[in-house]
């Protein structure tokens, strides 16, 4: 439906509001990387939302965990990271494709032909995607603009009540939320252990110089300067966190809420 004489139709405004928050905007100017473009199709309000809070944040901090972190990190332990990221997103988009298999038996089931659709203007923008991870990020987003308007279909018909579709649609958000909180996680842990590594190049650099050595001590100290600014590359929306956290590699369950992180244990044995 674009026009109606019964009511106002959205043009685009709704959009607006939300790539004009300035809580979902992440710092991307330290992302050096080369990006492969492509355009979002998002028609549901969860989706819009949950692509401009987390898709930029979440590319940002892999970026920065796996370039910047294997500059000083052991590269075992940025691999073990990847591979629990990679998990989550497995895991995640199975649990989606699951849900939309569910919802096309029960509208097949009681013969429904026509799904809902949405009046506002779908959010089409173009993006980059940095690296695999982003790819599987941006193709879950996607899927769950899939889902969503499934579910608004199922109730509307009352196959399915209203507490239920509630309850199905905060979990399938939360599945796409817990993924970038755990990336952030990750990030901040990543950043400690690298501002670590500075504390003792420069601790060793100043003992070089009380011990007679101070050639070496200088270029302990040059080199670690040089690599100061690259742990300036942070996301923008995980600053807060940055406080919170203190754990090199907390783990946080693919559909589970941010608090309930543990720290992997493969990370910790690391450290």
């Amino acid at each position: 439906m674009t026009h109606t004489r019964l009511a106002v139709i959205d043009q685009g405004e709704a959009n607006e509001r939300i790539l004009n928050k300035e809580e979902y905007r992440a710092d991307f100017r330290k992302v050096e990387g080369a990006s492969l473009k492509r355009k979002t199709q998002l028609a549901s309000p969860e989706a819009k939302r949950m692509f401009a809070r987390c898709f930029y944040s979440f590319q940002a901090s892999m970026y920065f965990i796996t370039q910047l972190g294997r500059t000083k990190l052991d590269h075992s332990v940025v691999e073990r990271i990847e591979e629990d990221v990679k998990a989550a997103l497995e895991a995640g988009t199975q649990e989606i494709n699951e849900a939309i298999d569910h919802a096309e038996t029960l509208l097949k089931h009681h013969q429904i032909e026509t799904i809902a659709s949405y009046d506002t203007k779908p959010l089409v923008e173009e993006i980059g995607i940095t690296s695999s991870f982003g790819r599987r990020y941006f193709d879950m987003m996607h899927k769950l603009d899939i889902i969503m308007p499934m579910m608004e279909t199922l109730a509307i018909e009352e196959v399915i009540t209203e507490r239920e579709h509630e309850m199905r649609r905060s979990r399938y958000k939360r599945i796409v939320l817990a993924i970038s909180t755990k990336a952030r996680n990750f990030w901040t842990g990543v950043r400690r252990r690298m501002n670590e590594a500075d504390a003792k190049l420069l601790a060793e650099a100043a003992k070089g110089k009380g011990t007679g050595r101070p050639a070496a001590a200088a270029k302990a100290a040059d080199a670690t300067d040089g690599q100061a600014g690259e742990t300036a590359a942070v996301p923008q929306a995980a600053e807060a966190a940055a406080e919170a956290v203190e754990t090199v590699a907390p783990t946080v369950d693919a559909t589970a809420a941010p608090a309930e992180a543990p720290e992997p244990a493969a990370v910790a044995a690391a450290a």
